[in-house]
């Protein structure tokens, strides 16, 4: 057996299809007096957002109210997508818009964090706006199991993470920064997180009361940095994993997935610290530097990513 496997935390998993019947979970929904916000970070998504939120609206709210609330919060999109969102059914907000008093940043961490301030429900359902083969049990298979499992808290979606490349596409090869970056480490700092199947999944559901007291880095560490403090706070048993079968999106590029990695192993390395895991000899910078290297030369491209990060709306245990 592989040495670190006995290290696992052992988590539920579920399929979506074992929460299809969305009038059962509305059921359960009401009889518990939960509410359910649906809330989708954007930035230039107009391919994909009205798909995802016209499914939503049609099904989980007009045919059977389970979700309560269609948020959707946006970084300045220039294609389009805050109109067609909103003429889909969501409400639409611009980030800066949200809590000005606050400050100004911006990121993926901080429309998830804004989104708390706006949305209503008991239960948040994150969804990200690229996702070109939605369907109900995004939502469904995320917002199910808490339903159905009180001792729940929080629940990760996993699913295959197919790659695009030209106009081929591969069964596998997603997730490249997961598997380069975030699954070593995690192995390496965190063996109780090695059994999350996608640990930067963009699909989760959370009881509000759980994401309250977390902070919430502004831009793409966001997802990593819940499940490390899941798990200082020891709250894995309250964690559980559901297979949503296939994610299809837009693939980034290489110079992106760089940026999101820098920014996902700052964020990781200021919780090494904090946990004592490791000593930092000097602060982090925040300048990432790469270069692009053709037939016309070499050019250095150059972007601060400081990642900040945002309080916990609450303490634990504060009403």
């Amino acid at each position: 057996m592989f040495p670190v496997a006995a290290r696992f935390h052992p988590m539920q998993r579920f399929h979506h299809t074992q929460f299809a019947d969305a009038r059962h979970l509305c059921g359960l929904k009401h009889a518990a007096g939960q509410s359910i916000s649906v809330c989708i970070p954007t930035l230039n998504e107009a391919e994909t957002i009205a798909g995802i939120v016209g499914t939503i609206r049609a099904e989980l709210m007009e045919r059977v109210p389970l979700v309560d609330e269609i948020l959707v919060i946006d970084s300045g999109s220039t294609d389009g997508t805050r109109q067609l969102a909103a003429a889909a059914g969501a409400r639409v907000f611009q980030s800066a818009e949200i809590a000005p008093e606050t400050g100004p940043h911006t990121g993926k961490g901080e429309n998830l964090w804004k989104a708390l301030h706006a949305a209503q429900g008991s239960i948040i359902c994150y969804i990200d706006g690229d996702i070109a083969n939605f369907h109900p049990g995004f939502v469904t298979g995320l917002a199910g199991p808490l339903l159905e499992n009180p001792q729940l808290d929080y629940v990760k979606a996993y699913y295959e993470r197919p790659l695009a490349s030209g106009d081929a596409t591969h069964a596998s090869g997603g997730g490249r920064v997961s598997e380069i970056l975030v699954r070593p480490m995690i192995s390496l700092f965190y063996p109780e997180l090695a059994g999350i199947l996608q640990p930067l999944a963009g699909e989760y559901a959370a009881r509000r009361n759980v994401l309250e007291c977390l902070p919430f880095p502004t831009g793409y560490g966001v997802e990593i940095a819940h499940l490390i403090d899941l798990a200082q706070g020891g709250m894995l048993a309250r964690f559980a994993q559901t297979d949503l079968e296939k994610r299809i999106h837009r693939n980034r590029d290489d110079g992106d997935l760089g940026d999101t990695a820098f920014a996902i192993l700052r964020v990781m390395l200021r919780r090494l610290e904090r946990d004592g895991k490791l000593s930092l000899a000097a602060p982090l910078p925040d300048l990432h530097l790469r270069w692009l290297i053709d037939e016309s030369g070499v050019e250095a491209v150059s972007k601060n990513i400081p990642e900040p990060e945002r309080p916990p709306l609450r303490k634990p245990g504060e009403s």
